[in-house]
């Protein structure tokens, strides 16, 4: 499904900084696969390459066969939209829209219906655990159930791809394991390819694989 083919990445920030040193990688479809590693090592700006939200200095990623450095910038945000969902260790709720609403925010977009969009955002909720929490804003919910409504919108254009950055790092040990859980299930029983970044070593011993980033380089 994924495919890392010598990707490097480095800021000029006067001087040059080389965060990736050459990364090769396959993800399979249907896979659950761990970044872990020091902080400062590269895995986010990784996770950011391979979701399209950055360019590669060099080196290339491919998506079903689709090289994502030969799409313009409109071609790849369209790309990024409809095939990839995205969690990050902060939940990005609007505080001033429900969990529906937030979780029907992607689709709307996308040009949905108002009735088609809240039945699917429904679901998707209830699938979650949240069916008696749809009308609730962010500052109603508790942080592993704002987690679970963010997990919900990364998931309802049913994208191939879930990235997730941290998405446990901002939580308690319980409720993290709650969480954690909560996407391996949903990666077992929908199929969707999640590429999770923690620095959570008993969580990663779950995923199908796990990779350690040392320096821009897996070992």
């Amino acid at each position: 499904m994924i495919k890392v083919t010598n990707l490097t990445k480095t800021f000029f920030m006067p001087q040059p900084l080389s965060i990736l040193k050459g990364i090769n990688l396959e993800v399979s479809k249907g896979e659950m696969l761990c970044i872990v590693g020091a902080s400062g090592v590269g895995k986010s700006t990784l996770l950011h390459l391979l979701g399209g939200l950055d360019r590669p200095t060099s080196g290339t990623v491919a998506f079903d066969g689709q090289d994502l450095s030969a799409l313009n910038d409109n071609q790849l945000a369209a790309f990024r939209n409809r095939r990839i969902g995205f969690v990050f260790q902060f939940h990005h709720l609007l505080p001033e829209f429900t969990a529906i609403e937030n979780t029907m925010m992607p689709v709307l977009i996308q040009g949905w219906t108002w009735a088609t969009a809240a039945k699917e955002a429904g679901a998707l909720l209830n699938s979650v655990g949240l069916g008696e929490r749809l009308q609730h804003r962010p500052g109603e919910l508790s942080g592993g159930e704002q987690q679970r409504v963010a997990v919900a919108r990364a998931l309802i254009l049913k994208p191939g791809l879930v990235l997730a950055d941290e998405p446990t790092g901002n939580l308690d040990s319980h409720t993290s394991d709650e969480v954690f859980a909560l996407m391996r299930n949903l990666n077992k029983q929908l199929g969707h390819t999640f590429v999770l970044v923690t620095h959570n070593e008993k969580l990663s011993a779950q995923a199908d694989r796990i990779v350690r980033m040392v320096d821009g380089r897996i070992e």
